[in-house]
This record gives C-alpha cells, structure tokens and sequence, in this order.
C-alpha cells in the first residue's frame, strides 16, 4: 500500500482564457495549495487545425507559465473530442447506437473503439504529443483520453465492431462447433456454420440469446483495454518516468476497470457525489435527505474500488464536484462544508491528489452551470475557500499509510453484466446489492479492500462476495486456502463463464466451499416482501435452497426455506436482504471474525488510515460522535459535535 503525501490538483483549459489571466491563475492556484494541473484533454482541433497543421506556441507557452509557479502539469491525450476535419475523412469512424443510427460529430467521445482507422489516429496524435512533452521537467504525469465511455459510448454496433467481433470469437472459440456449444445456439434454431455468419446482438425481434450478449460485452471492455494500451505503449516509451492515469467514473460498469488499469500507474476517478445521487438513486425519501451531502457510501466505495484497481493500488480523484454541476436531472448546491469533506474522505482512503473541476467556471458552451473553484469573472467560489481550508489542514496533520484492510469485498464486472442481460426482475440491479453490502460493512465501521477476483486473499479475516456469477476453479481453491471466513450473496456461482446454469446447479463450483443446491429461483415485484426471523425480510429476490450435508441452517424465511446456510467458515444469504437483515448477518460474522465493530448509524462515517482516523457526516443535521472516539484518542482536527458537512480527524491511541 502506499505511503501518502496528500495534496490537490485543478483541472484547467487555458485555450479558454485570454494569454494575459495565466500568471494571475498559477499564481492563485499555489496559494490555494494546489500542486497539479490537468490540461489538453479536450484540445486537438486547437492544436491540429488541420491535418498537419500545427499549433504548439500556445500550449508550450501554457506549461511555462505553470512550471515556473512551481506547479506540475499532468498532460492528456486529446483522444476523447477529434475534431471535425478528420471525422469528415473518416466519417465512418464514429460510433452506432443500438437502433443502427451513427452517433453524430457535435460534442465529444465521438469515436468507436473497434474502428482501426481511429486507433491509428489515436496512435499518432498521442506519439506527437508525447514526443513534444515526453521529457519535459514540468510535466510529471499523463492521461489517457478523458472518461472512457461516457455518454454510453462503450457499446458501438457498427461494421468494425460486428468485424472485430466476429475475429475475437475465432480466436477465442476456434471453431463454430465450439460457439454453438458454449452459447447453447440449437435453442431457436441459432447455429452457425462460420463465424462470418455472427451477427451483433441488436435489432433482434425478442430478446438476443444471453450468452451471446455477454461475450459482446467482453469483446467490447477489451477494445477499451486495447484502445488505452496504444496510449500507454508510446507514453511508456516517450515519457519515462512519468506516472500514467486514466479518469474512471462513479456508477459506471460498461467495461472492465480492473483489466483497463493493469496498464496505468494510477487508477484516478471522478468524483460527483450530488449528480451521482440524484442520477443513480430511486428512493425518494433518501435523496431529500442527502440532498446536499450525497450517499454516504457511494464516494467511498469507488475511492476503494479504483484504489484496488492497480498493479500499485494507487488512486487518485481527478475531477472532484466543486459546487453544483450541470448533467444530473436535477442538480443542488453542496452543504457549505461538503467539499471540504469530501476531499478529506478522499484523502482518508487512500487518494495522493484531489483534484477539482475546474479551476475556473465556463461561461460558453455545454457546462455554463457547472461550478468551479472561481465563478466566470474570476472571483473565488466557496469551493475554492473549502480547498485552502483543507490544504492548511492536511499541512498539519502527519502523513501515515494505507493498510491492507481485514475485510475484502469481491467485485466483478461480468457479473454485473450478466444480470443486467437477464435480470429476471425488473428492478434487480446487481451494482445496487454489492453497494448495500457496502454499505453495511461501513456502518458497522470497517475498512474495506474492493478487490477483483485475480487479487491476493492471503491476509482478510472476511471476504464478503455479494455479487459473483461466474467463478473458476482458481477463485474457489484461493478462497478455501485463504483462511478467511466468507459470506456469499444470492446468485453466487450460478451461471457458468458461458452464461449457462451449471451442471450441478447453483452454486456451481462454489458447493466445495458450501455443499448446498439452489433448487428455485423467485423475482418479487416491489411492495412484497418475505419475512426473515422477525429480524428483516427479503425483496426483490429469493432462493429455494436444499443444505447438503454438513450445512447448517442460521435463519429460515417466512415460508419454510433457508434462508442463511452456513458450512464451517463459508455462509451463503438465499435472496436479497433488507439493511437490517444484512447488517445482523454483517454483524455476527464480524464478530465470530474477532474484528471490533463500530456503529456509526445511518449518517456517520469512519474511516483509518493507519493510526488516522476520519469521522465524516453526511447527514442534514449535527450528530455527537463521542461513542466514535475513545479516550485515548487525540482529535487533530473538529470536535465531538460533528457539524453538518463536518470531519473529525484523530490521532489514535495504539492498540
């Protein structure tokens, strides 16, 4: 794990500003204590006019500027908008949406990743850049593009991808015959005789076979993967030294992040807590209540999530919410206070940089409403004030180390996949379960590691898997041997890698962990629930599961089936639990693991960083957090009353 430094970053666009604002900006930027700027993601046509026809004064000139205020440019490829002259000599280049229709030139991301002809493109404006600014002394890191597949332009069902499809296929199955077997093509009458014969799965009169689905939306994460490692293959070989990054986003699963960042040196991501929430959540009740906060998991689960994606376990926030944005349905103003407490949540799991986005709100064009650190006339935000607050903050506390955590949640995107091709009711949402148990490992005060399932398990007391469809031999073999207790959510094991059911049913592989058989499956429609024990219920989906031998039954439902089986060190939840349901079963694992528990209720949050810990309310009103802090504990930063927006930062006693 890394050791950290904590400091902050901007994003910044001078091609958007007159020469004569620059000095002024840099020199502001270092008084608010910021360190890095992020710059030229979004400037191809400013820099090739046309074909050939370059512009470098202004950009050189921009880099000067910065470096000789001590800052650190973190350079971009400016893959994400090419501009207009080279769609018109491509124009197939762009992407085609589900209905056949190409996605138009006009805004941004306006590129297939199977197109050949663009990865070429891509190619050669990132090995002009880097060759300009490789070993340049101001700039110490890149990234690649700007958020892949924003805008749902992942999934192109144009001819290059329908030819690139069909050559992914021969090489992974080899034969038709194969194909057939592993997609189950006699139902329907769907085998084919060549792979030429493949079709891509849209436009169909029902619902396209599952299995063929899935495999399309491997092969389209893997053109991402291939796409970003064009990038990174030059920057590796042009910018030595240099840290490489790219910026993932919140909620975001259309591919896979852990295969992308095998490639990087930092997994960065972009954090929006407010337009998440009022995108990405239903519950009415809920969002008025954090309204101005946003969920008070939601930013932590990916800050470990991406921090779990690298080789290096390095993570950054490369864009954090200022103030209100402009692309959520609805988008509020942050609680005074809150983007000081993001920026410390941040910090507290595990990011080097927070940085903010902008420097400098737009006053033309697509996001005039989204706020920065300085509103359009240059005059500071409270954004802006909530960033030096934190700088002069972080200056007085002690850098420590993110430690391996002792509990591990289990995330994979496939999986997430095949539910959303086969939901069987239509309000299940995979990402929204592993969220829930999430969040109800945190509520109880642990620290968590998001980790894929190539990762080491050597070292957890719990690994919590609440989301895994398929599994291999491998996984099941490094769970056994890890020493662990594991918890496995419904669902768990049962669909084979071909999105078929497996041969011993559910959970396939995972029964030499828990001998048991899912016998039958349920979707229940919102409203009805199946009670637990009087201690919660079930919603949404339950499971008729039949214990072999040695399972014990923990907890049964309201209609006679197990509900909570448990073998040894391994137990599996059969449907989807209420928050009080999941955190019993949370709670008593936790303690049979020996780790102490700590309930923070439902708006305060912890989280340690060595022997740091941070104490953040989301909620709308003061809380006392005395029962959070032992007497031992020196408070560095706050007070027990933990105001709206508040952070408590403590030292604590060595235990």
């Amino acid at each position: 794990m890394t050791n950290i430094s904590p400091t902050f970053g901007v994003c910044y666009y001078p091609e958007h500003w007159p020469r004569d604002m620059w000095e002024e900006d840099a020199v502001r930027m270092v008084e608010c204590g910021i360190q890095y700027v992020r710059i030229a993601e979004f400037a191809w046509s400013r820099i090739e006019i046309k074909r050939d026809q370059f512009d470098w004064e202004w950009l050189d000139n921009a880099i000067s500027v910065l470096g000789a205020a001590g800052l650190k440019v973190v350079m971009c490829t400016p893959t994400a908008t090419p501009p207009k002259w080279l769609v018109d000599e491509m124009p197939d280049m762009v992407a085609v949406d589900e209905n056949g229709k190409p996605r138009k030139w006009g805004s941004r991301r306006h590129y297939d990743f199977s197109h050949i002809g663009y990865r070429k493109e891509s190619a050669r404006i990132t090995e002009i850049f880097a060759k300009r600014y490789g070993e340049n002394p101001h700039v110490v890191a890149w990234q690649t593009d700007n958020e892949y597949g924003c805008h749902a332009t992942i999934v192109s069902y144009s001819n290059a991808a329908k030819e690139g499809f069909r050559d992914w296929l021969a090489q992974k199955y080899q034969s038709p015959d194969a194909l057939n077997r592993a997609w189950g093509n006699v139902f329907w009458s769907m085998e084919v005789q060549d792979f030429s014969e493949v079709e891509l799965p849209n436009l169909t009169v029902t619902e396209p076979n599952p299995s063929h689905i899935l495999d399309f939306r491997r092969y389209t994460s893997d053109q991402v993967v291939e796409f970003n490692r064009i990038q990174t293959q030059i920057l590796r070989k042009l910018a030595p030294g240099r840290d490489l990054i790219h910026n993932f986003m919140g909620h975001f699963l259309e591919f896979d992040h852990y295969d992308v960042a095998q490639d990087l040196d930092v997994a960065g991501w972009d954090s929006y807590p407010l337009g998440n929430l009022e995108r990405h959540f239903d519950d009415a009740n809920w969002k008025a209540w954090y309204l101005r906060a946003g969920d008070p998991d939601m930013q932590a689960f990916h800050h470990d999530l991406y921090r779990g994606c690298t080789p290096e376990k390095r993570m950054w926030v490369m864009e954090q919410q200022p103030g209100p944005v402009n692309w959520a349905p609805w988008n509020p103003d942050p609680h005074p206070g809150m983007v000081r407490l993001w920026s410390h949540e941040a910090f507290a799991h595990g990011a080097e940089v927070v940085s903010y986005f902008r420097w400098r709100q737009a006053p033309f064009a697509q996001e005039q409403f989204h706020a920065a650190l300085n509103r359009p006339d240059g005059s500071p935000d409270r954004g802006y004030e909530e960033a030096e607050q934190v700088s002069n903050e972080l200056a007085a506390l002690p850098n420590t180390k993110t430690e391996k955590a002792k509990v591990a949640l289990l995330f994979d995107y496939a999986s997430i996949w095949a539910t959303e091709i086969q939901r069987q009711g239509a309000d299940y949402d995979g990402f929204i379960l592993v969220r829930e148990f999430y969040a109800a490992l945190r509520k109880l005060g642990q620290n968590i590691d998001v980790i894929s399932t190539r990762s080491d398990l050597t070292g957890y007391e719990l690994i919590v898997v609440p989301h895994l469809l398929m599994v291999d031999q491998a996984l099941v073999d490094k769970l056994e041997k890890s020493g662990a207790r594991v918890v496995l959510g419904p669902r768990s094991g049962s669909r084979t890698r071909s999105h078929q059911i497996p041969d011993a049913l559910a959970p396939g592989l995972l029964q030499q962990l828990i001998p048991m058989r899912v016998l039958r499956v349920e979707s229940i429609r919102p409203g009805i629930v199946i009670p637990v024990e009087g201690i919660g219920s079930f919603s949404k989906w339950a499971e008729q599961v039949e214990p072999g031998d040695g399972t014990d039954v923990l907890l049964t439902g309201g209609e006679g089936y197990p509900a909570w089986v448990r073998n040894k060190s391994c137990s599996y939840i059969a449907g989807w639990p209420d928050q009080n349901l999941l955190s019993q079963i949370m709670k008593e694992t936790l303690q049979n693991c020996g780790l102490t528990i700590v309930e923070t209720g439902e708006d305060l949050r912890i989280r340690d960083r060595g022997q740091i810990r941070t104490i953040v309310n989301y909620g709308p009103k003061p809380q006392d957090a005395s029962g959070l802090i032992d007497r031992n504990d020196e408070i560095l930063i706050g007070t027990t009353m933990i105001n709206v927006g508040g952070v408590i930062i403590l030292h604590r006693a060595v235990r």
